[in-house]
């Protein structure tokens, strides 16, 4: 009887991060450079003695960024920059260097490229881009090379995480690195461009109800149970 009622609230568990998980991604339809994230669910089982049935256990503690590509919208802006292939573009923070796609940067007082909450965009070697404060046109070749009056002035580099399962989501666009990032080789960055968003808000609602209904019938599945526990209670009661 305790079996049955834990491994229906582990599943209940692992369905409320699912609905969470869904509900950030639609809230973030028109984030620019946000990945969508979802759960992965797992089995726990577990032998109870021998000639006895095993206790299975769903859980959902594993979350997973796509890495779909989303739709490329051309801005014209010099410091809009996206992505096309693998790869994140690597900021310093100050809880530590972080991975986006959203590419929309402009150049703070120091001249230093930084996202819109002034965080610094890093270069290839890690050292933060700077754009002169005389540079007339800027411009960025497909490989990462950005130019201030035809002259190089910086080489954007685009990274990954070794192991993803070592990145924390920190909000809707950032992830933060448990260990150092490498290199991403062959992508190509598009200047006066942003990426959109990769959730699929049709998808997303779909999963929202069949998530919502799983739900209910677990929770309708508990009641039944929790009622025919207390009868069980109050027959044993009156002998």
């Amino acid at each position: 009887m305790e079996n049955i009622t834990t491994a229906a609230l582990t599943r209940q568990s692992g369905l409320m991060r699912e609905m969470r998980a869904i509900a950030n991604n639609v809230a973030n339809i028109s984030t620019t450079g946000y990945r969508k994230e979802g759960v992965i669910f797992s089995e726990y089982v577990k032998s109870l003695g021998e000639d006895a049935p095993s206790l299975s256990l769903g859980t959902a503690n594993v979350r997973m960024t796509s890495e779909l590509p989303g739709t490329v919208t051309q801005t014209g802006a010099d410091f809009d920059f996206a992505i096309q292939g693998e790869g994140y573009f690597l900021i310093e923070t100050p809880e530590g260097e972080a991975l986006t796609r959203a590419g929309s940067f402009t150049p703070n007082e120091g001249g230093e490229l930084v996202t819109p909450q002034g965080f610094r965009l890093l270069d290839a070697g890690g050292a933060p881009v700077f754009i002169p404060p005389d540079a007339g046109a800027v411009t960025l070749a497909a490989d990462g090379t950005l130019s201030a009056d035809d002259r190089p002035v910086a080489q954007i580099g685009l990274w990954s995480a070794p192991d993803p399962a070592t990145v924390t989501r920190r909000d809707g666009v950032m992830m933060t690195l448990g260990e150092p990032p490498e290199p991403v080789e062959g992508s190509r960055i598009l200047q006066g461009h942003l990426e959109g968003s990769n959730v699929n808000p049709v998808s997303e609602i779909a999963r929202m109800i069949e998530v919502q209904r799983a739900y209910e019938l677990g929770q309708n599945f508990l009641q039944r149970e929790d009622e025919r526990v207390r009868g069980v209670m109050r027959t044993l009661s009156q002998q």
